[in-house]
């Protein structure tokens, strides 16, 4: 019996269909003109969400894979279409994000003669990338899509780079579906040492003061009832990275707050007076650590991690226990001995004590005065019954946003940690809106962030993605702002911001949309804005050159907070 000779671009359809892709993110041109042909026949298959920049596309695809545990997808065309997701391919790298993206290139035979909208998008994309590859044939096509969603799904996820050659795309071929679960010298979930896990139980016995520390990993393991277990029956307080930090519930009696530069004052103090330190599913960065040199050496270190190059980067380690932490935690788990560090635990309390009267208190539950970011986030986090997905951009909405708002669900944050991307919010927020359509997503934003990608505004009207956009306008690069205020003697240089009125812009999308000026009408504007079907932008004028505090000066110990500035 012969096989059924279809084009490239639709071995490309069914390829991904048979990965079980449903929704992706691209924008048309001439060097992928033969894919959006062959999509056109796919439509009730396929949903493509037509983005306004390929930028958009890249962060959609992102949101949509960090809410959902699947992998996100866009296409786009060669040169500049390709290009100009580089920035999500990056900040995909960095956050462990599982994207595939698919460009259009010049044909084979051009290749290398700088034709028209020809770049070394292989070349370009390697370095920042888990794999990259160039497809030239047209019977490469399901081999390739498979081994791509493999690589960026499995072990420690990360995007994969597809460069789709025009002769490819329309050249006929056998086509049957691959499947791929094996490649020679790609270990994704490396075996477990038992000689390190009986020593990490042996240190976690005899352990007086441990200390874990809650990453991605478990988000991305999909650990967080195995991460709950270990840490109840051990008694053990913990600290949560900016992107671990809905793993666990944020009222739980032992999740002491978030860890880094920003993060809550007692869990960076305790890093360290610990006497063991269990770091899951994180990667020791400059942020979380403060100065290297200082950091944690009273402490013995266990490091849990799926990727070996992670083990001895940042921090030197005394156990590192390799595996997927679903199922590291389950086996620390079943050999630990039951324990009660309540002592321990209570040695926090003053730390937050001291944090709420110095810092939260002013913040959030301010008696006058303009209104500030945090009582804003934590207005919003309380109307949601902290139930909603969290977007951030990157700057002091960032930063006020993780620190306020609560989650109790599983796979609730999305924001830019490792690359720090400005304009990635309202992008991601649209894909989050497709990968979870069940939970409302709240994005958080200031007015420099949302110019960088406000076109995408035009996919929110055409979609009619129900984002809730929170803009906390204060006129300023803030977070820029707040470092020359305080490391640059006050010396503004090109950080107040002129805006457009906001109201006109989402008038001129069709977007619902509310002015909030004063602390009397935020709480109707935050009912307004949820119980309005559809997106919603909620502009709310916050203090202008507020701070974000508790903060660790660059360069200084994890355990140097200042408390105001």
């Amino acid at each position: 019996m012969s096989k059924e000779k279809i084009s490239g671009s639709e071995a490309l359809m069914r390829s991904l269909e048979h990965e079980g892709v449903k929704t992706l993110f691209g924008y048309p041109g001439g060097a992928i003109m033969p894919v959006f042909d062959a999509l056109y026949d796919h439509r009730d298959r396929l949903n493509h969400i037509l983005v306004r920049h390929e930028q958009g596309a890249a962060h959609a695809a992102q949101g949509f894979a960090r809410v959902s545990g699947e992998v996100g997808v866009c296409l786009v065309t060669s040169g500049p279409g390709a290009t100009n997701t580089i920035t999500g391919i990056a900040d995909a790298m960095i956050d462990s994000t599982p994207i595939v993206v698919i460009a259009g290139q010049v044909g084979a035979g051009l290749l290398g003669t700088d034709a028209f909208q020809e770049v070394d998008l292989v070349g370009v994309t390697q370095p920042i990338s888990k794999w990259s590859y160039q497809i030239r044939r047209a019977e490469d096509v399901a081999w390739a899509v498979a081994r791509a969603f493999y690589i960026a799904r499995s072990g420690r996820p990360g995007p994969v780079v597809l460069d789709f050659a025009k002769n490819a795309q329309v050249d006929m071929t056998d086509y049957e579906p691959v499947n791929v679960d094996f490649i020679r010298s790609y270990d994704p979930d490396p075996e477990t040492d038992s000689t390190a896990v009986a020593e990490a139980v042996a240190l976690i016995n005899a352990a007086k003061r441990p200390l874990v520390l809650v990453g991605q990993g478990v988000e991305l393991g999909n650990a967080q009832k195995e991460l709950l277990n270990f840490v109840e029956k051990a008694d053990i307080p913990c600290g949560c990275t900016l992107l671990g930090l809905s793993a666990l519930p944020s009222n739980h009696r032992l999740n002491k707050g978030m860890l880094g530069m920003h993060g809550n004052l007692g869990p960076n103090v305790k890093t360290n007076e610990c006497d063991v330190l269990i770091a899951v599913g994180m990667r020791f960065d400059d942020r979380v650590t403060g100065k290297l040199e200082t950091y944690a050496k009273q402490a013995k270190i266990i490091h849990l991690d799926v990727d070996p190059s992670e083990i001895g980067k940042n921090v030197v380690v005394d156990v590192p226990v390799l595996g997927n932490c679903k199922r590291t935690l389950s086996l620390l788990t079943e050999l630990i001995q039951p324990q009660k560090h309540e002592e321990w635990i209570a040695s926090f309390k003053p730390y937050e004590e001291k944090e709420f009267n110095q810092v939260i208190e002013k913040e959030v539950f301010p008696k006058e005065g303009p209104i500030n970011m945090g009582e804003v986030v934590n207005a919003v986090s309380e109307a949601t019954h902290n139930e909603a997905i969290l977007v951030t951009d990157v700057g002091q909405n960032q930063m006020m946003a993780c620190r306020y708002f609560k989650f109790t669900k599983p796979r609730s944050i999305v924001t830019s940690g490792g690359m720090g991307t400005m304009g990635f919010c309202l992008p991601a927020a649209i894909g989050a809106t497709f990968g979870r359509p069940d939970r409302t997503v709240c994005a958080f934003m200031g007015d420099g962030g949302l110019q960088m990608t406000m076109q995408e505004l035009g996919t929110v009207m055409e979609q009619k993605s129900p984002v809730k956009i929170i803009l906390m306008n204060n006129n300023y690069l803030g977070n820029v702002r707040q470092w020359q205020a305080m490391f640059f003697n006050r010396r503004y240089s090109f950080t107040p911001m002129m805006n457009p009125d906001y109201m006109q812009i989402a008038s001129a999308y069709g977007i619902a949309s509310r002015r909030v000026m004063s602390r009397e009408e935020l709480n109707d504007g935050i009912q307004e804005m949820l119980s309005t079907d559809g997106p919603f932008l909620l502009e709310v004028c916050v203090v202008e050159e507020g701070n974000v505090l508790p903060i660790t000066p660059p360069g200084s110990s994890v355990n140097y907070m200042l408390m105001e500035c």
